[in-house]
This record gives structure tokens, C-alpha cells and sequence, in this order.
């Protein structure tokens, strides 16, 4: 590619992706800088065309970049932006206001919508923080709390329904009993443990402190698989003007949110990556046909551990320049925070 088609190319590019528009001709040569005439920049545009790098939509429109012209871009010609001081502070704020993981989680994908104009994604962790302690404690009507604290201080609780009432010595007895497996595992860990030992009659249980940790496992284990496994936030912009020129896309797109486990396993490919990666258009399977692109950055906890996928979804017109960075900031923000 010449120095003169390499500057075209860049500047449909970026004209595109500012606002979503074939760029034409005419308004390429009334930019500065390039001193070329109309007929020129026609005779570079076909060329540019005809390596597979642009398109025309129709044939008085002017061109807009192709998959393969998007890629190129990215990969050799884009100025990563470094994010602004109000987009840094905004990123850093929001992350850092007080509140379980769960809510820098969250907010982690709004704020990433809330920024690029697109729909933010997170990956809930899956690793299993480490636990300190359980209690159970009676609610009356056949009713118990119980309270999981993790290592890090952080605490949630479950109503277990008993169905009939159960003594104090019960609780106490299931409560000791689940504290003294529970220390340096992860649930699952303790919980196949403790399943073994009653399994096998080496619990030293009577049969209602049994029963009572079988309903605490169950509970916990029930409310793991439950969890979602995707945050997504701002899908409502991916309704601009231009995306509803074509209904089925935007349909196509939504559908796709919806089955987030597929969109997790989209994710799962950035997790193994240095770097933040993008997939434009059909480079992914799931989002082939609503022509969109991703954004993915693996955060890490404090050990370095990757423990997620965090990212925006939008149109292949992205500011990925801008938006690149801005996704890599807020990896490395709300690594911070996981424990």
C-alpha cells in the first residue's frame, strides 16, 4: 500500500468510525492535507476496494471499512489513546466506592458503558475465595440463618427453611462442625469433605445436626450454580439511529446477550491473553451475524491470577483507540480490588 491510499485508508476509517457513515470522495478531499483532486481519491478508493479493504453499500454511496480493513487497521495503523484524566478518575472512582466484590462488579460494567457508548461485560470470578467461618443462628419458625465469612472479611447469608423446630445444641453442634472443615478450603472443597465423613458415619453427628448441615450445603451449593456467570450493562445503546436501519442485526445482537453463558464462553478466549484482544464481526461465531465487535481484558486478583473477563460489546465502528485502553484500565482497576 502507497503512503497516499495508506492516508485514505486511515481516514475512512476513522471517518466511519465516527459516525457510523460511508465516507466519500467529496469529503475526503476537502480535508486538508491531502491535495488531491476527487478523481484521484475515486482511483485510490477502487483500488482500496479491490484489495478487499473497503465496500461500497450502494454504488453512490461513498466507502466504508470491511472486516478485513478493520482488522488491518487495528493491528497496524491505530494510535492507541491513552484514557483522560475525567475518564481515569470516573473509571477509579466508581471502582473504588465502598461495597462487597459483587458491586465493583457491576460497576465495573456500567461505568465500560457508561464510557464507550456500548454495553459493558463481566465475568463473575470463579475462583472460590477461601473461608473462615459459618453460623447458623435460629430465626424461630422453623427458620435459621446462616452466615458464610470468607478470608477477606467479606460476609453473606442464606435463610435456610427447616421445616420444624430444631434445638440450640443442634445448631451449635452443625455450626462447630462446619467451622472446623471449613478453614483454609473453598466450600466446595469442605462441602465434598463433610459429605464423605457422614456418608461414611465419621461425622460424630446426631441425626438433626446432620440434617442441619446437608440444608447448609445445599443452600450454598444451589446459590453457586445460580449465580450469574455474566454482568451486562447499557445494552439499551446499542439502539442507535444507525443500528435501527437494520432491525434483524440489532435482534440478532440482543438475542445473542441473552444466552450469557455463550457470551461467557466468547469471553473465556481473552483469558489466556497478555493483552487486550478484539474480535470484530465474524471473527467470533456469536456475534457473526449482528456484525459486532468485543473488547476483552482478563483482570487478575492480587496474586496475578487471572480470575475473569471484563469487556464492552458494540458496533464494528468502535473507537477502538479509545476504547482499548479504557477496557485495559478498568482490568487492571478492579484487579486490584479482588482479593
Amino acid at each position: 500500500m502507497t503512503d497516499r491510499a495508506r492516508e485514505i485508508f486511515r481516514r475512512v476509517v476513522e471517518g466511519y468510525m465516527d459516525n457510523g457513515q460511508p465516507v466519500g470522495s467529496k469529503t475526503l478531499s476537502g480535508d486538508s492535507g491531502l491535495n488531491l483532486s476527487p478523481a484521484s481519491i475515486r482511483s485510490v478508493l477502487a483500488d482500496l476496494e479491490g484489495l478487499g479493504l473497503l465496500a461500497a453499500p450502494h454504488t453512490s454511496a461513498g466507502r466504508l471499512p470491511t472486516e478485513i480493513g478493520l482488522r488491518l487497521f487495528v493491528d497496524g495503523m491505530m494510535q492507541v489513546a491513552e484514557p483522560t484524566p475525567e475518564e481515569r478518575a470516573q473509571i477509579e472512582q466508581r471502582l473504588g466506592e465502598p461495597g462487597p466484590v459483587e458491586q465493583a462488579l457491576e460497576q465495573a460494567s456500567s461505568v465500560l458503558s457508561d464510557l464507550s457508548g456500548a454495553a459493558g461485560m463481566v465475568m463473575v470470578p470463579t475462583r472460590e475465595q477461601q473461608l473462615a467461618q459459618f453460623n447458623l443462628v435460629d430465626l424461630g419458625q422453623g427458620r435459621a440463618l446462616a452466615v458464610l465469612v470468607g478470608e477477606d472479611g467479606g460476609v453473606e447469608n442464606r435463610v435456610l427453611q427447616l421445616g420444624g423446630a430444631v434445638s440450640a445444641s443442634a445448631l451449635e453442634a452443625a455450626t462447630n462442625y462446619i467451622t472446623a472443615r471449613l478453614s483454609g478450603r473453598t466450600l466446595s472443597d469442605a462441602a465434598a469433605a463433610m459429605r464423605q465423613e457422614i456418608k461414611t458415619g465419621q461425622s460424630q453427628l446426631d441425626d438433626a445436626s446432620k440434617d442441619l448441615v446437608e440444608r447448609g450445603l445445599a443452600v450454598w451449593s444451589e446459590d453457586t450454580e445460580e449465580r450469574p456467570v455474566l454482568i451486562v450493562r447499557g445494552a439499551s445503546n446499542l439502539l442507535d439511529d444507525a443500528a435501527m436501519e437494520d432491525i434483524d442485526r440489532v435482534r440478532s445482537l440482543l438475542d445473542d446477550l441473552e444466552n450469557k453463558q455463550s457470551v461467557a464462553a466468547l469471553l473465556d478466549n481473552a483469558r489466556e491473553a497478555e493483552a487486550t484482544r478484539i474480535f470484530i464481526g465474524s471473527e467470533n461465531r456469536l456475534f457473526g451475524l449482528s456484525g459486532s465487535s468485543v473488547i476483552a481484558s482478563p483482570y487478575r486478583d492480587r496474586e496475578g491470577r487471572v480470575v475473569g473477563v471484563l469487556g464492552v460489546i458494540g458496533p464494528t465502528r468502535l473507537n477502538y483507540a479509545r476504547v482499548v485502553p479504557m477496557v485495559d484500565l478498568t482490568a487492571r482497576s478492579l484487579g486490584k480490588l479482588i482479593a
